[in-house]
């Protein structure tokens, strides 16, 4: 399970260091790709096939399900570690996620979810969220 939240810069070579405590679980080849809420989704290679699986099975005939298909496809690459525990992002998926130089990269259970900084703190302060409500919510979802 990937839990936490860690403060990271990107080398000039477009390489971050993934924290150590995600690297175990999530493997020496691992699968990113576009996320939503403009970040990046970080899969190991065994979540990623169950992802996979369920995505395959959405009806193709769903306008909807087709467009999210190939969002979520289109954008996916296959990544490693290095021995110094750096990952490469591409230039695609660092431009869409607009990540400049500093990033915030958390832990979301099943997956990774890397940010650039600056949009994750957008995130959080645009969604001045109150958390009674998204318990309340989360509630009505049986959580």
């Amino acid at each position: 399970m990937f839990i936490g939240e860690y403060q990271h810069t990107l080398d000039p070579k477009n390489r971050v260091i993934m924290p150590a405590k995600f690297r175990e679980e999530l493997g020496d080849r691992f699968v990113m790709t576009k996320g939503l809420d403009n970040c990046l989704f970080v899969y190991s290679l065994r979540e990623w096939s169950i992802v996979e699986e369920k995505l395959k099975n959405l009806p193709m005939t769903n306008k909807d399900a087709r467009a999210f298909v190939r969002f979520f496809f289109a954008g996916a690459n296959e990544g490693e570690i290095d021995k110094q525990g750096r990952t490469l992002i591409p230039t695609g998926l660092k431009q869409y996620a607009n990540i400049d130089k500093d990033v915030v990269i958390i832990g979301v259970s099943t997956r990774i979810e890397i940010w650039s900084a600056d949009q994750w703190n957008k995130f959080n302060d645009d969604a001045n969220i109150s958390y009674e409500d998204v318990a309340e919510k989360m509630s009505q979802l049986g959580i």
